[in-house]
């Protein structure tokens, strides 16, 4: 008898990849992470702060610098290298996009060389047009590679909608979907409060739910990076949660539903395009692309910001 352990490669040991790092360990979501990063002294000392940690931790886990050497065996690479965007120059996530094409396709080359064939989750940004770059680079098929995209937006909504109605946020249901950036959106005619149409509330409870400000809450929903961002430097907790949550999904089988960025090809109306959708995540990546019934306003919304995306996608082939 061989016992199978799960093995995860994270490429970056920065501030995204050493939290992502942490929550896979201490979620107990895998056995063994192998960090690679040119800062070969970083990825070592990440690697021995996480293990040291695992002590405590309710189960074993092997952490440890390596080379892309190490990936042939691997069930999951994470990839998490790039730059974050210089908030006193005012860049988005999408400005970043030359300094990250420039790292990945390094990356690339060595993913290629490694033999690893198994998911790659890309959470580098911009999020979207980066996992769709990697994709063609590798001609890797689309279900086995995402991106978390909105994952994290749409935590970062459903806490916005939770503040406003002061309700749990476990109890509201609602996504962010298309870019994870500034073109994002939110189909509020898809939104649930224990599973009733938050359009239904405010028709029917004015008194609470109509005083609620759409545009402003899908807005405190998209700037809340930026909040973080601008306090602390970089984002860590929220983007390690929603790591640990996407590979728990496609590790344990589960058949989860999660707003992740998929190839689409006729969905939504869209082709050759990576956008945030929910999807059903299982051991083989994109099981299913879930297709809402989005109202005629929002699917303009959805399709510019695919336009977007597609178009910084169609510049990252060019750099």
């Amino acid at each position: 008898m061989s016992l199978k352990t799960r093995k995860v490669i994270i490429i970056g040991a920065g501030h995204v990849g050493s939290h992502a790092g942490y929550a896979l360990a201490s979620q107990g979501i895998v056995d063994e992470i192998i960090y690679i990063d040119t800062d070969v002294k970083k990825a070592e000392a990440q690697a021995l702060d996480i293990y040291d940690s695992t002590l405590y931790l309710q189960r074993h886990v092997s952490v440890k610098a390596g080379d892309y050497s190490d990936a042939a065996d691997g069930d999951l690479l994470i990839v998490a290298a790039g730059p974050l965007p210089d908030m006193s120059k005012g860049q988005t996530r999408m400005d970043t996009l030359k300094q990250t094409i420039t790292i990945v396709k390094e990356v690339v080359k060595e993913i290629k060389k490694s033999g690893f064939n198994g998911i790659i989750v890309s959470i580098s940004n911009p999020a979207d047009v980066v996992a769709h770059y990697i994709q063609h680079e590798l001609d890797y098929p689309p279900r086995r590679i995402i991106s978390t995209s909105t994952t994290l937006d749409s935590a970062r909504l459903r806490r916005a909608v939770s503040d406003a109605v002061n309700i749990d946020q476990k109890s509201v249901y609602a996504y962010a979907l298309g870019e994870h950036g500034e073109s994002q959106m939110v189909p509020w005619s898809t939104v649930t409060i224990a599973g009733k149409p938050i359009y239904e509330l405010i028709s029917e409870k004015p008194e609470k739910y109509g005083k609620l400000d759409l545009p402003a809450i899908a807005a405190e929903g998209k700037a809340g990076g930026w909040h973080i961002l601008g306090g602390k430097g970089s984002t860590e907790f929220g983007i390690g949660a929603a790591i640990a949550e996407v590979s728990r999904a496609i590790l344990g089988d589960e058949k989860k539903i999660l707003p992740v960025s998929v190839l689409l090809n006729g969905e939504y109306g869209q082709q050759d395009i990576y956008a945030s959708v929910p999807a059903v995540l299982g051991i083989n990546g994109v099981e299913e692309i879930i297709e809402l019934h989005l109202m005629k306003e929002e699917k303009s919304q959805f399709d510019a910001s695919c336009k977007t995306m597609k178009e910084n996608y169609e510049l990252a082939l060019s750099l």
